[in-house]
């Protein structure tokens, strides 16, 4: 049997301007896929790291200490990553996101805090289909995954809605949160620094027809607000009390917050996908600081520390996949509900598929090749 002839191969590449020009920044239509993703996650129509194909993904672990003289040292939020996926339904692809995180970057370097690449692959012939900026598909992602919880787990006819820091990933759950809750009317805002609130809310008031409320305190903001969105970072993380909460507050931790083990069992938990959360407990069990290793950066470690400590099982916490997919969703009648979210890569992997099918319709980015015909083959 003769050989075939070997295939040329060509990829789209996508910068930020490309990717801005091909919709990364439409939030509906960020929600609505994201949406579809929770669909396919409680079908099991999808695939992600490890054996049991649910990982987070894989990551390097920098050392507190270090001999050699150019080896980054362990620091907050300093880590690399590389999170794999497969998605199915319409979307039938493979693809990886590629980053590095160094909380100094912004101060120090005049850089976001990360630094994304996303890769997308022809899920049978590993052909690459696109290397694309990865900053805002993360960011658009990362906040549309709360405007899907608000949209389902939200107490009915919810209003107002509390951000607990003021950054770039709490624009896009503010822009989602009321995508999904679209009675939000009133907005309340906290942040340790006041001018990071002000550029919050000059941004956002061009965006959405809501009442902007700047707090001093981070009680004031909680008090009496339906939807709670925490997306802080850094050393000391947001306190959230029980008395502050009003009866079926809705609490979305895309950061970490410093919430008290009595309140979390007193309240319905539900997890993005608790199987993804799961596998940090190996991966706390295997490094040398144990589950102290991922508190920093983990929003579900203090949920996984009461799993360990036998005082919440397993089965008491509901995945948004499985409630998006038609389980019904048990609230604990009257108590707040946790919503945990680590993030994944089949999100990223449909939001950059979505934007990369807009860019082919468009004709918008470079094509690169990566051969005429494979030089071994």
């Amino acid at each position: 049997m003769e050989k075939q002839q070997g295939k040329k191969v060509s990829f789209l590449y996508l910068n930020e301007k490309d990717m801005i020009e091909a919709g990364v920044l439409d939030m509906p239509e960020c929600v609505e896929v994201t949406e579809e993703v929770f669909r396919l996650l409680g079908s099991g129509d999808y695939l992600m790291g490890g054996p049991l194909c649910n990982e987070h993904g894989q990551m390097l672990w920098f050392p507190k200490e270090s001999p050699f003289a150019n080896m980054p040292v362990a620091g907050p939020d300093r880590r690399f990553m590389a999170m794999i996926a497969y998605l199915g339904g319409r979307f039938n692809v493979c693809g990886e996101k590629w980053y590095g995180s160094n909380i100094e970057n912004p101060l120090k370097r005049g850089l976001p805090r990360s630094i994304l690449m996303v890769m997308l692959n022809n899920a049978v012939t590993a052909e690459p289909l696109a290397l694309m900026s990865g900053n805002l598909i993360s960011a658009m992602r990362t906040g549309a995954v709360p405007g899907v919880a608000a949209k389902y787990l939200a107490r009915k006819g919810a209003d107002t809605a509390a951000i607990i820091g003021t950054g770039v990933i709490s624009r896009a759950c503010l822009l989602a949160i009321c995508a999904g809750v679209p009675g939000i009317r009133t907005v309340k805002l906290y942040d340790i620094r006041e001018e990071q609130m002000e550029r919050f809310e000059k941004d956002m008031a061009e965006k959405l027809s809501v009442t902007f409320r700047r707090c001093s305190s981070l009680e004031e903001a909680v008090r009496g607000a339906d939807v709670i969105s925490v997306a802080t970072s850094g050393a000391k993380a947001a306190e959230i009390r029980e008395e502050w909460l009003r009866e079926e507050a809705l609490v979305e931790l895309t950061g970490i917050a410093d919430i008290t083990p009595e309140l979390y069992m007193k309240s319905t938990i539900v997890a993005d996908n608790w199987k993804m959360h799961r596998s940090w407990m190996t991966e706390g069990d295997e490094h040398p600081d144990g589950i102290e290793s991922i508190l920093s950066w983990a929003p579900s470690a203090p949920v996984i520390r009461l799993v360990l400590g036998g005082r919440v099982r397993h089965e008491d916490i509901q995945s948004l996949g499985d409630i998006v997919g038609g389980t019904p969703f048990v609230r604990k009648p009257g108590a707040p509900v946790m919503f945990i979210t680590g993030g994944m890569p089949v999100e990223d992997v449909a939001w950059g598929y979505t934007v990369y099918q807009n860019a082919r319709k468009r004709g918008i980015g470079q094509e690169l090749l990566l051969w005429d015909s494979p030089h071994w083959f």
